[in-house]
């Protein structure tokens, strides 16, 4: 606003503290008009406490937002500072475009509204980890101790086919090694009971019959031997196998463990379960948010319900003599610019005609001298002479 804005007739003037005048500007009035409207000062001093305080909530909600995301304090001051700033912007805008001509149309308060409604809810997701920071971070650890569970029945689903044919040999191996066993055992039992005379038989000793089975027992025990001593080193290299599988799945689930944490985003899907989970969780976390919103919608809130005053009067009628005084010099200057025209067209019509006097007397001299010397030379034709005359004396035309 310009500095002469003050009427003349004005005998005393109104001198507002730095901190309203501060207040007038984030309410976006002009002080030279607003300085004169007693009931109005009020008024965006008002709406500018109103913006003082959401700036305020946004440059917190930023700050805090910005420590769960980053390990420099100073950073996350100073961008918390950089997107209140950013916030307050809007703000600005936001009630700048609300005056009295456009308060009852629908569509450009709906888009504020929405706008206000989108920045409210994003702060208010940091200032509601604030609050519950306690049983959320018990909620991150419930949460990261089923992921750690997701992660292992993943692992295992990954490694199930390798892990259950190593298993289905390791199994065939052990009973074919078993059947065999249960041979020799057999045969070894069969001999003892000849032996000891509850066999069979019935004789005590190493008979005939008890020699013969003692025989048998050796084959197959023998035969055992064999078989275990080949089929042994299978077994123990599909153990090896399914140990491997086994650490590296350990390794796995350690990397994975590392990775867990209590980021921005672990709250925030901390905090859905824990609304999901928790009526009384959930009634608190609601009623936060619709004051949250609250917070950002004061100033268009504000600006919306305050009648319009003198000021707002007074805006119109200077930006309309703004407008008027604007064009008036717009077309003052566009007569001045048609004068000067006018003005050099006409003395270049006087200066062209001056010119063409001025020249007439050589130019018929030159004529003169173009038909004397047609008139020595016999050869020269008519037309010859005509397209001299044409380039050295007539003049071109103008494009």
């Amino acid at each position: 606003m310009p500095a002469n804005s003050t009427p003349v007739s004005q005998r005393e003037t109104y001198n507002p503290s730095a901190w309203t005048r501060f207040l007038w500007w984030l309410s976006t009035a002009e002080k030279e008009l607003l300085a004169d409207c007693v009931v109005d000062r009020n008024r965006y001093a008002i709406v500018g406490m109103t913006v003082l305080g959401t700036w305020a909530f946004a440059t917190l909600a930023w700050t805090y937002f910005f420590t769960t995301v980053s390990s420099s304090l100073l950073a996350a001051v100073a961008l918390g500072l950089f997107m209140g700033g950013i916030v307050l912007t809007i703000d600005r805008s936001l009630i700048k475009g609300i005056n009295r001509t456009n308060k009852t149309r629908l569509i450009p308060l709906l888009f504020r509204g929405v706008l206000a409604m989108t920045i409210g809810l994003f702060m208010a997701q940091p200032a509601l980890l604030y609050l519950f920071d306690k049983e959320i971070h018990v909620q991150v650890s419930i949460d990261n101790e089923q992921r750690k569970k997701q992660k292992l029945q993943q692992q295992d689903s990954v490694y199930y086919t390798a892990r259950t044919a190593l298993q289905q040999k390791k199994n065939a191996l052990q009973l074919q090694l078993a059947a065999r066993y249960s041979e020799v055992a057999a045969s070894r039992d069969a001999f003892i009971r000849e032996t000891d005379g509850t066999g069979g038989s019935g004789k005590v000793g190493l008979k005939d019959i008890a020699r013969a089975k003692e025989s048998e027992y050796r084959k197959l025990d023998a035969a055992y031997q064999a078989t275990e001593a080949t089929l042994r080193p299978q077994i123990q290299s599909t153990d090896s196998a399914l140990a491997a599988i086994d650490l590296t799945i350990q390794q796995e689930q350690k990397a994975f463990d590392t990775l867990l944490n209590d980021g921005f985003i672990t709250r925030i899907e901390a905090l859905n379960h824990l609304v999901k989970d928790n009526a009384s969780v959930a009634f608190r976390y609601y009623l936060l948010v619709a004051i949250f919103l609250l917070v950002e919608l004061m100033p268009v809130i504000s600006k919306m319900l305050l009648p319009s005053g003198s000021y707002e009067e007074k805006t119109i009628l200077k930006e309309q003599s703004e407008k008027e005084l604007a064009g008036n010099n717009d077309r003052r200057e566009l007569a001045l610019k048609e004068n000067y025209n006018q003005t050099a067209f006409e003395q270049d019509i006087q200066f062209i005609k001056e010119f063409f006097a001025a020249a007439e007397s050589e130019r018929r001299a030159k004529m003169q001298e173009k038909f004397q010397s047609w008139k020595e030379s016999p050869t020269t034709s008519f037309d010859s002479v005509w397209e001299e005359m044409k380039k050295e004396v007539l003049s071109k035309r103008e494009n």
